[in-house]
């Protein structure tokens, strides 16, 4: 590489202009060059004659470039790259000049160069739009999204369903969001899904019931160093404890809330559950005092089942009313397997026979399984996360500093999604193949899921306020959840505040707008009405439940999804809420994976015999009969196993490798952000030491920047 300079210097006053290229290479070396370009140049001016150079993997490359003027400060370079006889792609980190006075000049650059290609790379100072005052600069911004927007377009996938990203396959993606070869190497099979499934081939084969529960265990006893938790489950998977410790700690932490009054479709009497709730009390107390919670699977009423291996699956939208004891945790009271009350949809007790009871927990937890995998983690995560990720790409230039601030946090984002559209959730998918919904029904969830989130549900801490679980003991994901959302509050406002003085700047900013009204647009589908829901009843309307305490009340609605963004506390909330949602709510509800679903009653994927309609039919193995088939089961823990793995490339929260922003501020900004979440770290591993069963999933040790699996 050679650079030559342009500018107004003496004639004959040679200068000599140091310049550093890092990058790596990931295919044979090939040849390139740059042209530092200052204020005001055209590219009739550019210098002739470069010189190559052959870069190699992880080099840095010095040059000197000498030119007759003072270029004065620089502010965009142009890279230009010859192809050999051979496809030689390049991936270039960045550029940094040295000026003869001293002066150093950084330009990020983070992207693959293929072909012949021209590129141009701006210094790296964070620029809004109104911070450009070179038309050069300002039409440099219009081209660059102008390519973006050809090159990212969106498409439907599914009616009612957030809108992605217009690829058939991951062969059509951009390099520069494709996975790296280490991770490409690692995810499609060749070390973990093939190990995966030959480890589980004996299990593969069989399409009939498992033989005992205890069988069951050598599903996940054979995977070595994986077994810890799912030993646990198996343990205690019939406890009513355990069962309602998973809603606060488990996959779908999010589906829990307060019960202020009954719903009509639930009628639990006083009298069934008195024995549950002991004595000195009632539920009509317990409710008024806030110890009443429950779980409604609504949303999967209705859903079309399909067959595996030509055998009628069934789903049910069951109901389930918790109590929190006086020793503070959390059990189930009641359970009803459908929406309608009646005599054959009875509500089931703790005080029923064994069988009867355990059978209603698990069409509980096979409930959980959709609204968990279909609503908590693909749409609440992945899909919002590829909305995030596209609109920011087709919106923002890499010269904006919300660039910088997120696109750590879309890492291979768009791969894993349109890998998961070609094998996961497309016809004939695993979630086709096995699971009891249909891909018509799985489709039916995503749209009814999309309609009911708000923006208070995407928000941590309105979220628990509004689902009345701010003072439950024991709610890790809550606690670990409230600790990363304000550290990671603290750096988003640290960083809107240095570029973002007032609320002015905020409005003023069309490339903001536009990026928040694609969000909308494309991902919550233009709906004005995504405000909070309420289910909870002010006082005096408790149904003839009694009144209820203020301080359990559901505030007033809030505003829903925002179409625009007009101070700078709204932009520091929604940014937190980008961050915060493809980051450590993913790790919430991916990483524990396998661990609470390898044993398959905790987490089936289907169900075989329609739910019970009447009490004391149930022995263990009609039980046994009802859960997946052994071959369904081992399909199902093998996506497991690959979804919840932790990978060697993997960039844990906090830790920007690409050092995007080049200013001292955000630098020191991040280097807090890193130190807050060390704090948080420390306070998770001093809890989980003495705990039986940890909960890690929050921990920033096992937090990825992006939702990369």
């Amino acid at each position: 590489m050679e650079e030559r300079g342009l500018g107004g210097g003496g004639k004959g006053a040679w200068r000599g202009w140091r310049t550093r290229i890092f990058g790596g290479c990931s295919e044979p070396p090939f040849c390139w060059w740059g042209t530092p370009v200052p204020p005001g140049a055209t590219p009739g001016q550019l210098p002739p004659h470069p010189k190559p150079f052959p870069p190699h993997r992880h080099q840095e490359k010095n040059l000197t470039v000498r030119c007759e003027q003072d270029l004065g400060p620089i502010v965009l370079i142009r890279l230009h790259k010859w192809r050999l006889f051979l496809e030689d792609a390049w991936f270039c980190k960045d550029v940094r000049v040295t000026a003869p006075d001293g002066t150093l000049y950084r330009f990020p650059c983070h992207q693959w160069l293929e072909g012949v290609t021209t590129v141009e790379v701006r210094e790296g100072s964070g620029k809004k739009p109104a911070d450009d005052e070179l038309e050069i600069l300002k039409e440099h911004r219009r081209q660059e999204l102008k390519a973006r927007q050809e090159a990212y377009q969106w498409k439907n996938f599914a009616e009612g369903w957030p809108r992605c990203l217009n690829v058939g396959s991951i062969f059509e993606l951009d390099s520069n969001v494709q996975f790296s070869c280490v991770r490409a190497t690692n995810f499609t099979g060749v070390l973990i899904f093939q190990g995966a499934s030959h480890l589980l081939a004996g299990f593969l084969l069989r399409n009939s019931s498992w033989n005992s529960l205890d069988e069951m265990r050598s599903i996940f006893s054979r995977t070595k160093g994986r077994e810890i938790v799912p030993e646990y489950v198996a343990k205690h998977w019939r406890e009513d404890d355990f069962f309602g410790y998973q809603f606060l700690n488990g996959n779908n932490p999010i589906v829990i809330q307060r019960c202020t009054a009954l719903p009509a479709k639930f009628p639990v009497t006083p009298e069934m559950v008195a024995g549950s709730l002991g004595g000195g009390t009632n539920l009509n107390k317990e409710m008024q005092e806030g110890r009443i919670f429950i779980v409604d699977y609504e949303v999967l009423e209705g859903i079309p089942a399909g067959t595996i291996h030509g055998r009628q699956q069934y789903v049910a939208a069951p109901l389930c009313l918790l109590h929190q004891g006086a020793d503070g945790l959390l059990r189930p009271i009641a359970i009803q397997l459908s929406q309608t009350p009646g005599p054959t949809s009875p509500i089931f007790l703790p005080s029923d026979a064994e069988w009867d009871w355990l059978l209603a927990k698990t069409w509980v937890r096979n409930a959980d399984f959709y609204s968990h995998q279909l609503l908590t983690h693909l749409l609440r995560t992945h899909l919002f996360g590829e909305v995030f990720a596209i609109a920011t790409l087709r919106q923002l230039p890499a010269c904006h500093p919300l660039f910088k601030l997120l696109m750590p946090h879309f890492h291979f984002t768009l791969h894993i999604n349109t890998l998961a559209r070609c094998v996961l959730i497309n016809p004939g998918g695993v979630i086709d193949k096995a699971t009891g919904v249909t891909y018509e029904g799985m489709l039916l969830i995503g749209q009814r899921g999309l309609a009911k989130v708000t923006y208070t549900s995407l928000c941590l801490p309105d979220d628990i306020r509004h689902r009345g679980m701010a003072d439950l003991p024991n709610y890790h994901y809550r606690d670990d959840g409230m600790s990363l959302w304000e550290a990671t509050e603290s750096f988003v406002s640290g960083i809107v505040a240095f570029y973002y003085r007032e609320d002015a700047a905020v409005r003023g900013d069309a490339e903001l707008q536009a990026w928040v009204m694609d969000i909308f647009t494309n991902g919550f589908l233009g709906r004005t009405s995504s405000g909070t829901v309420s289910t909870w009843v002010s006082p005096g309307v408790a149904g003839g439940q009694g009144q209820v305490p203020d301080a359990l009340c559901c505030p007033p609605p809030p505003p829903g999804i925002p179409s625009s963004l007009q101070t700078v506390a709204e932009l520091t909330k929604f940014l937190t809420m980008v961050v915060f949602t493809c980051s450590a709510q993913h790790a919430a509800v991916n990483n524990g994976q396998y661990d609470l679903g390898a044993f398959p009653p905790n987490a089936p994927s289907s169900m075989r015999h329609p739910p019970p309609v009447e009490k004391g039919k149930t022995l263990l193995q009609h039980f046994l009969n009802t859960i997946p088939e052994v071959d369904t089961t081992a399909n199902i823990v093998v996506a497991l196993i690959l979804l919840s793995s932790r990978l060697s490339d993997r960039r844990l929260l906090g830790h920007y490798p690409e050092e995007r922003f080049t200013e001292a501020e955000p630098r020191r900004l991040i280097r807090a952000f890193q130190g807050r979440l060390e704090e948080i770290r420390d306070r998770i591993e001093e809890r989980n030491h003495w705990a039986p069963l940890r909960y890690s999933y929050m921990n920033p040790l096992e937090i990825e920047n992006s939702i990369s699996i």
